[in-house]
């Protein structure tokens, strides 16, 4: 299993090129009422055009043969809570499941929690002690994440059996609230349906089974992707230099039958469209894989791409996806890929967003969404 890095280009714009002014209550901090009820930004490449539409209206905006390339993981409970025998308690983040006992995780107060011994995990309801131990067995220097083993009865144990009572849905940091009953289905896709993310892919999430019914009727086709969601994703660029900022790597799939969906697709000159960023890096890292093929195979891989101006991109043709932060690695993608293979995208999509503020659109995880095509 080989992992694709980020492109290396000559990094010509810094780090706070990529700076604006985001007033905090257009952070979104719940769900629309509805999920196709958010507000749609239209971006059109080639006027440098916007429309202010509604997220139902897609299939209307969209083309008969187009491609949706659509990212199906699923989100789990990943945020678990746990109690050392003093009392004293300790918030665990599942990141990536090394084996089917033992997780990298994050850990608040993790040097005191590496030292002694198991920590107790509390059941989320009633935060009562349970009977599975997380005893920490590793760090990692570079990053400061741990590996936890989990045990039952002195034995290791598969946390995922209990995810469900153990587990809370991870919401993103900049929602300042705790997770309610409605966040376990609207913090999820329609669609999810491989478990592994401790994010959701946010542009999937205005999606109904209605509005995918409506795109097939229209002759509009899916496929679906594979990538984890980590928590780097909410990760600000910190290095003024793009090349020295260390991106964060994911595990992704691109069955043999997506490949295959994109392959005609592109061959009979119809669009091939990712919703989402996720979805974008997938098709984009195994196009860089293949040498900057046009044509896709399949491939399990895992990849830590950085896409930022002036990239070029190998299969994508429109891009559906939400507002992202400031100073991002998203907004850097979505700056490239306002004008492939050229710096100005930055400003033309700075400029975009000027216009979401000035309209009060909602941003990130739970917010609006924008179409660029």
């Amino acid at each position: 299993m080989s992992s694709i890095a980020g492109d290396v280009s000559s990094p010509l714009l810094k780090a706070s090129d990529f700076d604006f002014e985001l007033p905090q209550e257009l952070i979104a901090q719940h769900p629309a009422p509805h999920r196709s009820d958010s507000r749609l930004m239209v971006f059109n490449r080639q006027d440098k055009s916007v429309d202010h539409r509604v997220f139902s209206d897609l299939p209307e905006l969209l083309r008969e043969g187009d491609l949706l390339i659509l990212n199906d993981t699923q989100v789990i409970p990943a945020r678990l809570f746990a109690q050392r025998d003093n009392g004293k308690k300790f918030e665990i983040l599942l990141l990536e499941m090394l084996t089917p006992f033992s997780w990298k995780v994050m850990i608040r107060s993790g040097k005191e929690a590496a030292r002694g011994g198991p920590l107790t995990l509390l059941e989320n309801a009633a935060h009562e002690r349970s009977d599975i131990t997380a005893t920490v067995v590793d760090k990692e220097l570079q990053s400061g994440n741990y590996h936890v083993l989990f045990e039952w009865a002195g034995r290791p144990y598969d946390i995922r059996d209990r995810l469900a009572e153990l587990g809370a849905v991870p919401l993103p940091p900049y929602i300042e609230r705790e997770p309610r009953n409605e966040d376990i289905e609207r913090y999820q896709t329609v669609f999810a349906r491989n478990s592994g993310s401790v994010a959701a892919p946010t542009a999937g999430l205005h999606f109904t089974l209605e509005l995918l019914n409506r795109l097939k009727e229209k002759k509009i086709e899916t496929a679906y992707v594979t990538l984890h969601v980590g928590p780097g994703t909410f990760a600000p660029v910190k290095s003024e230099n793009l090349a020295d900022h260390p991106m964060h790597e994911e595990p992704f799939i691109l069955s043999q039958e997506t490949a295959s969906a994109i392959n005609r697709a592109k061959r009979e000159g119809r669009r091939v469209i990712p919703v989402g960023t996720t979805s974008m890096r997938v098709i984009e890292s195994v196009a860089r894989q293949m040498g900057g093929a046009h044509y896709l195979r399949g491939m399990i891989s895992r990849t830590r791409l950085f896409i930022y101006p002036p990239s070029p991109f190998y299969v994508s043709d429109a891009l559906l996806t939400n507002f992202h932060f400031p100073r991002s690695t998203l907004l850097m993608l979505v700056s490239a890929f306002a004008t492939p293979g050229s710096l100005q995208g930055r400003e033309r999509i700075l400029a975009a967003y000027r216009q979401a503020v000035e309209n009060r659109y909602r941003f990130f995880s739970y917010g609006d969404a924008m179409l660029i095509q």
